[in-house]
């Protein structure tokens, strides 16, 4: 078999383990956080808020959090957190919570943090409420950024 032939094939091979492992690594992240139960994933995303530069950063009481689970604040900005483990898409339940969340905490922000995506009415009310919206895709991109610092 000629050199070149059993060069370019190595190199296909190489191409082929690297999309792999991606594919792999990928896989295994969602995986993860998919497999949290609640308090952990809550837990997961308090330690993510920290690593992103979020101060004062409080798991609320497992019951009676008033639709938080993690207060925190950052450059003067105080936020009510709801964090959302589901199976399938977060509706307008958890947009509510947090909303009222908010002014019960007198926090200025409000964010649902969840390992999927969001209805469209979700995402509407969310907008005309100006409720953040922190989906699985954001938080990869939060523990990507932190796993660079």
């Amino acid at each position: 078999m000629p050199v070149h032939i059993m060069i370019a094939a190595a190199g296909i091979a190489a191409v082929f383990v690297i999309i792999l492992l991606t594919a792999h690594s990928i896989t295994h992240r969602r995986n993860r956080m998919d497999e949290m139960e609640g308090g952990e994933f809550e837990a997961f995303c308090a330690g993510l808020l920290e690593d992103a530069g979020f101060s004062e950063v409080e798991v609320t009481a497992a019951s009676g959090d008033f639709g938080a689970d993690i207060l925190c604040q950052k450059d003067g900005v105080t936020y009510a957190v709801q964090c959302k483990r589901y199976e399938s898409m977060v509706g307008l339940h958890a947009v509510q919570e947090v909303y009222a969340a908010k002014d019960y905490y007198g926090c200025m922000v409000a964010v649902v943090m969840c390992n999927q995506y969001f209805t469209k009415p979700a995402v509407k009310m969310a907008d005309r409420l100006h409720v953040l919206l922190w989906d699985r895709d954001y938080i990869e991109e939060m523990e990507s950024e932190a796993g660079e610092r």
